[in-house]
């Protein structure tokens, strides 16, 4: 729980897609959005994909707003995954406790991807 109110608090850096959007990946068949604590993470992640020398632009993004507003605005189940190329990476899966009801995979909502 702990981790979860540091992230909730926290500014977090994540990537834009080509379209403007914000960058999720795929992984176990859910899309999770890809946030960082910093720029030192970010470029972590960068270089672990082999996409060091390419820029990333990102948005700051206070993490409650992404648990909290931009996964229940998304039309499919998608989680967070905070410096997930780091040592202390983290997910926050898309279940009751984490996002709203209406946008867990538990909740009322039952959403399933398409």
């Amino acid at each position: 729980m702990e981790r979860l109110a540091d992230f909730r608090s926290r500014v977090v850096l994540v990537p834009l897609d080509e379209r403007g959007g914000l960058w999720t990946a795929e992984l176990g068949g859910l899309d999770w959005i890809c946030a960082f604590s910093g720029l030192e993470t970010l470029a972590r992640f960068a270089d672990a994909r082999g996409e060091a020398e390419r820029e990333w632009p990102y948005r700051r993004i206070v993490g409650a707003r992404l648990l909290d507003d931009v996964i229940p605005a998304l039309d499919f189940p998608c989680g967070v995954a905070l410096d997930p190329a780091g040592p202390d990476g983290i997910v926050f899966p898309p279940v009751r406790g984490l996002v709203p009801d209406g946008a867990a995979l538990d909740g009322d909502g039952r959403r399933e991807k398409a």
